[in-house]
């Protein structure tokens, strides 16, 4: 039987660092994706909207495309998105355009954030777990022997004890980094949602005074 609580054991542990493992990967993937997403300052995204209005000034739509080429950031990818289906009306562009920054970058975040949230909840019931099957593991020592040295139940407390606080230490953490990701998902929306208004308004002005080209 102690073998059994013991192979039991180990296995918690692994399941418990894989978990922690897995939650840090993925906070880590979603804040280079929302950092990936954005320019670092208005600023910046800015500069890229009178960069791409230069040509689209001169009706050159091949030229405001090269603009955004090779650019990860949402906006950038955005404007291309429209740029290269201009020969829609303007309201399926903009409706085109706002569906692809929901799916492709909201919503692709809040599918990776999902997986951090089940690292949060799933943690402390692994604790929980570990804490159950150390008990367990006491208890079935006092039961199999008439008298039983401390130091053998001490450790299976301890394992009790140990599993349950790494599944907390586990999960604070990643509640405050889900926070914190949070509200810089919030400012990016904030960012992007204007600079893609700021384009589709500059977008509107070129197909008004170059329709055919």
């Amino acid at each position: 039987m102690d073998t059994i609580f013991s192979a039991l054991g180990n296995l918690i542990y692994v399941i418990i660092g894989v978990v922690a493992a897995w939650g840090a990967y993925c906070v880590i993937v979603v804040w280079n994706r929302v950092k990936q997403k954005q320019f670092p300052n208005e600023e910046a995204q800015i500069a890229f909207l009178e960069a791409i209005e230069q040509p689209l000034g001169r009706g050159d739509y091949k030229g405001a495309v090269e603009v955004c080429e090779g650019d990860r950031r949402a906006v950038c990818q955005l404007a291309q998105l429209a740029l290269e289906n201009r020969e829609l009306s303007f309201s399926k562009v903009k409706q085109l355009v706002v569906d692809r920054f929901h799916r492709d970058v909201l919503q692709d975040l809040d599918f990776r954030l999902s997986w951090v949230y089940t690292v949060i909840k799933a943690a402390p019931m692994l604790g929980l777990l570990g804490t159950v099957m150390g008990m367990m593991a006491a208890f079935a020592k006092l039961a199999a022997a008439k008298t039983v040295e401390p130091d053998k139940l001490a450790g299976d407390i301890q394992f009790a004890l140990i599993t349950t606080a790494l599944g907390l230490a586990i999960a604070i953490p990643l509640v405050l980094c889900t926070a914190y990701i949070n509200v810089q998902i919030r400012k990016m929306d904030d960012l992007i949602s204007y600079g893609i208004n700021q384009f589709l308004e500059i977008f509107r002005n070129t197909l008004t005074r170059f329709p055919n080209k």
